[in-house]
C-alpha cells in the first residue's frame, strides 16, 4: 500500500486535508513514520506544512509560545528557556531531540510525551485554527482532534519553582518508566501556595495528581510534611503497562519518585 505525502504552506489548507480517512499529520515523524515503517496500514496519507510562524519560539516578559514544529533540541539550547531543558532532554537522544516537536509530544501516547507532563504542570494553552484551550482540556480531547496545533503558550516558571524527572532504566535515553513534573509557588518561609503536578505513564496520557496537589498546600517541602501527598499521589492513576514496566511497578515506584522530586 502507497503512502502519500502531502505538503500545504498554509494550516488551513492542512487542516482541510486532514479531514480525509486514513490522514495523519507528520511533524518530526519520530512516531508516524515509525509505524508506518513497522507496517502500520491505517495510514494512507500523511499532510505536513511549511509555514515557519510554526517553528518560531517567542519570548516576551514572563510569557513564551513555542510553535508546534519547534524542536526539542531547540528548546534544549534556547537560553530563556533553561527550565525547561531538563525535559526537553529526557526525549530520546540527540537525533530524536532534533526531530521530536512540540506539537508531537501532545499527542505521543505514554510512555511517551515526556515534554507534554511539563507543560501540563505549567498549565499552558495549546493554540489551533480555531483559538486557543487550556493543555488538559487538549489531552482530554486529542483523540478526536482533527485540527493542526500552531503553538503552545505557558508562563515562564521561575528556577526554584519548577521540576521535572523523567525515571527510565537506560540511561541517558531510554523509554521512561514514569515522568513526573512539580510547579510549585511558596511563601518566603517555603510555606507552598499553589501545586500543580503531572505524571507521566500513569493513564495513556499526561494526568494530574489533584490529590497530591491539594495535600501540600500550606506545606514545607520537609519529609514530614509531604508525606500526605506521596500517600495521595496514586489516587486515580491507571498505569500503563508494557515491555518496560507493569502497571504495578509504576504505581508501586510513583510516591518514591516523587518524594526525591520535592526533596531534592
Amino acid at each position: 500500500m502507497s503512502l502519500v505525502l502531502q505538503t500545504f504552506s498554509s494550516v488551513k489548507d492542512a487542516n482541510a486535508a486532514l479531514q480525509a480517512s486514513g490522514t495523519r499529520y507528520l511533524g518530526g515523524g519520530t512516531l508516524v513514520v515509525r509505524a508506518a515503517n513497522e507496517g502500520d496500514v491505517s495510514v494512507s496519507s500523511l499532510v505536513r506544512v511549511t509555514d515557519p510562524d510554526l517553528s518560531q519560539v517567542a519570548v516576551s516578559g514572563d510569557r513564551a509560545q513555542l510553535g508546534a514544529s519547534v524542536t526539542m533540541a531547540a528548546i534544549a539550547r534556547h537560553p530563556e528557556l533553561a527550565a525547561l531543558a531538563p525535559a526537553a532532554r529526557a526525549v530520546g537522544g540527540p537525533a530524536i531531540r532534533n526531530m521530536a516537536t512540540v506539537g508531537g509530544n501532545l499527542f505521543a501516547p505514554a510512555p511517551y510525551g515526556d515534554f507534554a507532563v511539563a507543560l501540563l504542570a505549567l498549565d499552558a494553552t495549546v493554540a489551533a485554527e480555531a483559538g486557543e484551550m487550556p493543555i488538559e482540556a487538549f489531552l482530554a480531547g486529542r483523540d478526536t482532534s482533527r485540527a493542526v496545533v500552531t503553538a503552545v503558550g505557558f508562563s515562564l516558571p521561575k528556577p526554584e519553582s519548577f521540576r521535572f524527572l523523567k525515571v527510565s532504566r537506560i540511561k541517558p535515553k531510554g523509554v521512561s518508566v514514569l515522568s513526573i513534573a512539580a510547579h510549585l509557588q511558596h511563601t518566603a518561609d517555603g510555606t507552598i501556595t499553589s501545586a500543580r503536578i503531572a505524571l507521566g505513564c500513569m493513564a495513556d496520557r499526561p494526568m494530574r495528581a489533584k490529590t497530591a496537589e491539594k495535600a501540600l498546600l500550606g506545606c514545607r517541602l520537609t519529609a514530614e510534611e509531604i508525606a500526605p501527598a506521596l500517600s495521595a499521589v496514586g489516587e486515580g492513576i491507571s498505569p500503563i503497562t508494557d515491555p518496560i514496566a507493569s502497571a504495578w511497578y509504576r504505581a508501586e515506584v510513583l510516591p518514591v519518585h516523587l518524594g526525591r522530586l520535592l526533596l531534592a
